[in-house]
């Protein structure tokens, strides 16, 4: 085992926490601008890493979707998972800026994600690839920012699937209620439970392929461009 695969774990696992902590904070932070303080006011806004880390998003899935492929004779698997949602009180954004702020808390860690992404890749290509002679502070900030790049995107195209609980499934959620299509949302309250099996579905199944491999490999191109 050489340095670079020494160094890949822990940039992965840096990286993954940047995007997750940082996505969940954007939530909080945005419905903030609408008057809402519950992330605020239950400390969900720090930086701290230990008050965002969920046990089975944060630790088992992660795990679970990087090393499985392996275990199955797969090279490794791509990092994916979540933090503790930060708390948000949709009924005073709703109140002080309408649906349309419903919408922003919902898409801000989206947005995050692939602001920390174009940063990544603007680093990236700036960056010469590490050789022989390089040091293992070098190879590891190499690693880091290709694993930023990537987590970023991952959880930026995952998020904006319509699927209950996820970003996506909020945005059309608000977005209907604007135009009184109460129906959308009353389904996706309902279903909400569901999602896990739904995202199980769709990793297991070919459908990952044009709902997940696909827009990755065009935001990636983008980006790199």
């Amino acid at each position: 085992m050489n340095s670079i695969d020494l160094l890949e774990i822990p940039a992965a696992i840096l990286a993954l926490l940047i995007a997750i902590i940082g996505h969940e904070i954007m939530h909080g932070w945005v419905a903030y601008k609408y008057g809402d303080r519950t992330a605020k006011d239950s400390g969900r806004l720090s930086i701290n890493p230990l008050i965002h880390i969920d046990p089975f998003g944060s630790i088992l899935v992660p795990l679970m979707t990087y090393f499985l492929p392996m275990l199955l004779g797969a090279s490794s698997g791509f990092l994916f998972g979540w933090a503790k949602p930060v708390p948000v009180n949709t009924h005073t954004v709703i109140r002080n800026g309408g649906y349309n702020a419903a919408m922003q808390v919902s898409l801000a860690g989206i947005v995050y994600n692939l602001f920390a992404a174009t940063m990544a890749s603007i680093l990236l290509v700036s960056m010469a690839e590490p050789t022989e002679n390089s040091t293992l502070l070098y190879i590891f900030g190499y690693l880091f920012v290709i694993k930023l790049l990537l987590i970023n995107v991952v959880l930026a195209v995952f998020n904006l699937l319509p699927i209950p609980s996820f970003d996506g499934a909020h945005f059309v959620s608000y977005l209907t209620l604007k135009y009184k299509i109460r129906a959308v949302a009353e389904f996706f309250a309902k279903a909400e439970p569901y999602g896990i099996i739904a995202i199980i579905i769709i990793l297991v199944t070919p459908l990952k392929i044009p709902l997940v491999i696909w827009p990755i490999e065009i935001v990636l191109n983008l980006l790199l461009k």
